[in-house]
C-alpha cells in the first residue's frame, strides 16, 4: 500500500482545487517515490474507475498502479517534472490511496526530500 500513515490520511476537506496554489501540481514526488497498492474493485474491469491499463496484479485481491514498484518508482499516470509542474493523467480515476494523501503528511515530507524539495510549509 501507498505509505499512509495516520498522520498522511486526508480529512474530510473537500478535494483541492486546480489553482496554482496547489502545491501537488508543481510536486508529484509522492507519484515518484512511493508504491500504490489498492483493491482490484477499483479497477475498471471489476465496476472501478482505474484503468486496467495502468494497473499490474499484485494478489487475487490487490492491483498496483504501474511503475511503482520499480527501483526508482514513478506512477505511469504521472506526466511531468517532479518538482517543476506536474499532473495525474488520471487525477478524477485515481485510486483511494491516492484519494486519501495528504499534502504536508510525514510521507509527503519524506517523498520530497529524496527529490531535493523542501518540505511544505502549513
Amino acid at each position: 500500500m501507498i505509505s499512509t500513515p495516520a498522520d498522511c490520511m486526508a480529512s474530510s476537506q473537500p478535494e483541492p482545487d486546480a489553482s496554482m496554489s496547489d502545491p501537488c501540481l508543481h510536486c508529484g514526488a509522492c507519484c515518484a517515490s512511493l508504491r500504490v497498492d489498492f483493491s482490484v474493485h477499483e479497477t475498471e474491469e471489476l465496476g472501478g474507475s482505474v484503468p486496467q491499463g495502468l494497473t499490474v496484479e499484485v494478489t487475487a485481491h490487490t492491483a498496483r498502479m504501474r511503475g511503482t514498484d520499480h527501483a526508482r518508482p514513478r506512477c505511469a499516470a504521472l506526466t511531468g517534472q517532479v518538482g517543476a509542474r506536474v499532473a495525474c493523467g488520471i487525477y478524477e480515476w485515481r485510486p483511494s490511496p491516492c484519494r486519501e494523501f495528504e499534502a504536508g503528511c510525514a510521507a509527503c515530507t519524506r517523498a520530497r526530500a529524496r527529490h531535493g524539495l523542501p518540505a511544505l510549509q502549513p
